[in-house]
């Protein structure tokens, strides 16, 4: 946890690889996740570095792979996830995973083109059969069994030039949405010079491509004259017909049909053979595939790891340069020298110095992931610079939970969360892909502190389910008030509102032990009462939070090395927000334990006062708080607005005169070292260069010095002086959701309340069968509750809170204007 409130220590270090051992070196840094490679070959193109030829052949590799898995799923299966930790495999075996990886993929091929063949080979079997099954009589056969119509001429035509003409037969199958168009243009091209009988097929059949079970039309067609045939086959070709030969008799028809059926049952025996093949031939896919995707993904980032690296003059080592963080150079070091024992020289670590930003390291677990993604989605922090996750893990759930404050609600949540921090272990848990759920999930811990904090708010304003709790003695008595006024029948019908006064002695016994007391859920002016409190208390939380986070740039400044900036820039800014704002809630806080309930009637407007107070005068019927107030408010309004110009122009006017003085120092260096010779000194490292924009003197590479302009540095901080000033009146209203969304969740689950339970508990008392009403009347309020005050009320606060710690909050201190370190791993290629 050491390094949440700060990011750790970020070395840059000079890698020297063996060429022997610079494969196992890199892949062994890849299995610890230790460093970040700098590219040192970013002017050299893809194609023309070291191992541009191995990581072609590992991107050929994962073509056949993909092959390879595409039909694994095509067969209804799954590939199983490797067992254990796969290593990256060596470079000779390369070669290996490739002949075996081809001679797999052609094999598979092979099986897959005969089993197609021998599929449309039993398809069209199926066909012919289911033709010749078919009842489609001949035309001259039907003629004969249904004898003389009125169609038929009563005396035969004598012979002619057509008396030799015999009947022919075109038979076959066609897809069914094309039986009609066929049959419609048959007609129409022949001029009814054919018999056509169409007749869907009993069965379905599988087809050959797909594998899904599809129903033909089979259709037999008789015609006479051979340029009626032509005419016939030219358009069945056209429509994609399986024509197939019909005999005219009965009995050699059903021998082919016979002799079909043979061929059928041989061709399943070989198709069935095929399969069984096959199926070795995917299960030898599926042990091999996994662990060979993991090999050559580690190896295909093997190489493009060392394609960043350069090469030393005698050919010998490979130099690489990267990030690392400082508590892990041992660890580095060790496992270098482990990789490289074999190669007969060890590789070398050398930290070097760079004034390049270096980049963010903040480790996290499964608790503080969460909070430190809040973070992180604003922006990622500078080096070194303060994070707010460890605050973020307090503030945010309890600015959530002020805005949702109920007991029963929180609850809810928290069980939740609870159940799913419970089950976090489980693999099917993990593994889950609906995005939704991943969502909950992966803030689980979070869910789990705003449901707690939630709770606790709730207990506070006394409220579950929109229900106040009776855990102690109320503390005020209205037994007291009704003997000494005299309460009676008649005066109880003429008042339906009673009113308790505190100043009557017994009434008002004192506060209540801890929250709101309950009997005010029955007063009229139970709104009235909340208002005034709720929108008081966040101000109070809002000055407060956004204090703390001028606060915390303190820290930033103390560890930049910048002590100009505590006079210059954070004194200012906190007397600025304490002299207006504070000075608001100290008035806030005097007011409530100052005024007494008998001073109440006549007790004055805070608002009132602090409008005059900017308006330098007072209000004759707004009496003070204490004695000597307009002057001490005169005096912080002046003390506020003699702010602004030291914010403006302090932090300018330093560094103007800073680099003034640096460069007369470096004009009488030169001079006084014309005639000495030496090595340039190296350049400063320390961590005031990251400090600020306006600060920075990191140079990418080469030694000079940042210039400085000082109308920039005006520019830059004459923004911040606008922003802050104008932010502190923004921000501070910005804090009033929180009274506003409190007041709206307590409204609608008051709402939801009188509408479904009141309702369905009157009802049930009506009826007498209340059991049974309310089972109905319960489910609806319960998934109205889920729905509405859970999730959509829920998903507001949780907006609401994240706007005030991104705007109101971390803009105090936090830039959030750095990169993350993305140290070189294989964690993710394992996945």
């Amino acid at each position: 946890m050491g390094s949440m409130f700060r990011s750790e220590e970020v070395a840059l270090v000079q890698l020297f690889l063996p060429t022997a051992a610079a494969y196992t070196c890199v892949s062994q840094l890849g299995e610890l996740g230790l460093v970040e490679f700098r590219d040192l070959n970013a002017s050299v193109s893809a194609f023309q570095r070291r191992f541009v030829t191995d990581v072609r052949r590992c991107e050929e590799l994962e073509k056949i792979f993909t092959f390879l898995q595409e039909e694994v799923r095509r067969a209804g299966l799954a590939l199983p996830r490797p067992e254990g930790v796969v290593p990256a495999p060596p470079p000779r075996d390369l070669l290996r995973i490739q002949e075996e990886t081809d001679r797999l993929a052609q094999e598979l091929r092979d099986v897959r083109g005969n089993q197609q063949t021998l599929r449309a080979q039993l398809h069209q079997l199926q066909l012919h059969s289911a033709v010749l099954g078919q009842s489609h009589v001949p035309p001259l056969a039907a003629t004969d069994i249904e004898g003389s119509s009125e169609w038929t001429p009563l005396l035969q035509a004598p012979g002619g030039p057509h008396q030799d003409l015999r009947v022919n037969f075109v038979a076959g199958a066609v897809e069914p949405h094309k039986a009609a168009a066929l049959e419609r243009l048959l007609w129409r091209a022949c001029r009814g010079f054919l018999i056509a009988s169409f007749r869907e097929t009993e069965q379905q059949l599988e087809d050959p491509v797909t594998g899904e079970p599809a129903t033909w039309m089979t259709f037999l067609i008789s015609y006479w004259g051979e340029q009626i045939g032509q005419k016939i086959r030219k358009i069945t070709d056209c429509f994609h017909c399986h024509v197939f030969p019909f005999a005219e008799q009965e009995e050699a028809r059903r021998g082919a049909l016979q002799q079909l059926q043979q061929q059928s049952h041989e061709l399943l025996e070989v198709l069935g053979e095929t399969e069984r093949f096959l199926s070795q031939v995917l299960g030898r896919v599926q042990r091999l595939l996994p662990p060979w995707q993991v090999q050559i993904r580690k190896m295909m980032a093997v190489y493009l790891a060392l394609n960043q690296c350069s090469v030393s003059a005698t050919h010998k080592c490979l130099i690489a340069e990267a990030w690392c963080a400082a508590r892990d150079l041992p660890t580095l070091q060790q496992a270098l020298q482990d990789s490289s024992s074999e190669a007969g020289v060890s590789a070398v670590v050398h930290r070097i110095a760079c004034q390049d930003m270096p980049p963010t390291l903040i480790r996290t677990n499964r608790f503080t992931a969460s909070f430190q993604g809040i973070v992180d989605a604003y922006g990622v922090g500078r080096y070194q610079e303060v994070n707010p996750a460890p605050y973020t893990i307090i503030t945010f759930p309890f600015l959530f939970a002020v805005m949702f404050g109920d007991v029963g609600h929180g609850l809810l949540m928290f069980l939740f969360a609870l159940a799913m921090v419970l089950v976090e272990n489980r693999p099917a848990v993990k593994t889950a892909k609906n995005e939704i759920w991943q969502t909950f999930f992966g803030g689980r811990y979070l869910l789990l502190l705003m449901g707690l904090f939630s709770v606790y708010t709730g207990f506070i304003y006394n409220e579950c389910f929109s229900r106040a709790t009776v855990i102690f003695h109320s503390g005020w008595n209205v037994t007291a008030m009704a003997n000494l006024s005299d309460w009676s029948d008649a005066f109880l019908a003429q008042h339906p509102l009673l009113a308790l006064d505190p100043n009557v002695t017994g009434v008002f016994r004192g506060p209540y032990p801890f929250g709101i007391d309950p009997v005010w859920s029955l007063a009229v002016n139970h709104l009235s009462f909340l208002n005034s409190f709720k929108m008081k208390m966040s101000v109070i939380l809002g000055v407060i939070h956004m204090a703390f986070g001028v606060v915390l740039g303190v820290f930033n400044h103390l560890h930049f090395a910048q002590p100009h900036r505590l006079l210059l820039e954070t004194l200012p800014e906190l007397v600025f927000l304490l002299a207006l704002f504070g000075y608001l809630v100290f008035l806030i806080v005097y007011k409530w334990l100052c005024v007494t309930a008998a001073s109440a009637a006549s007790a004055p407007s805070i608002l009132i006062h602090f409008i005059n107070m900017f308006l330098f005068s007072r209000s004759p019927t707004n009496r003070p708080l204490f004695h000597g107030q307009e002057v001490v408010q005169s005096v912080l309004v002046v003390l506020a607005l003699a702010m602004v110009p030291v914010l403006l122009l302090g932090t300018p006017l330093f560094l103007c005169r800073q680099h003034r003085r640096h460069s007369r120092k470096r004009l009488a260096g030169r001079q006084s070292d014309e005639d000495q010779t030496g090595l340039p000194d190296s350049p400063d490292t320390t961590v005031a260069s990251w400090g600020s924009d306006e600060e920075k003197a990191g140079c990418p590479g080469d030694h000079k010095e940042a210039e400085f302009v000082l109308s920039e540095v005006f520019m830059h901080q004459a923004i911040h002086t606008i922003e802050f000033c104008l932010g502190c009146i923004s921000n501070t209203a910005s804090y009033l959701r929180l009274w506003a969304l409190s007041l709206a969740h307590a409204q609608l689950s008051e709402v939801l309340w009188a509408m479904v339970m009141r309702e369905g508990l009157s009802m049930g008392r009506k009826m007498g069968v209340a059991a049974v009403v309310l089972v109905p009347i319960f489910a609806a309020f319960a998934v109205l509750t889920v729905a509405i005050l859970l999730v959509m009320e829920g998903l507001s606060a949780f907006l609401h809170a994240l706007r005030l710690h991104w705007v109101e909050f971390q803009n105090k201190f936090y830039s959030g204007t750095g990169y993350k370190l993305s140290p070189f791993t294989f964690a993710m290629e394992e996945e």
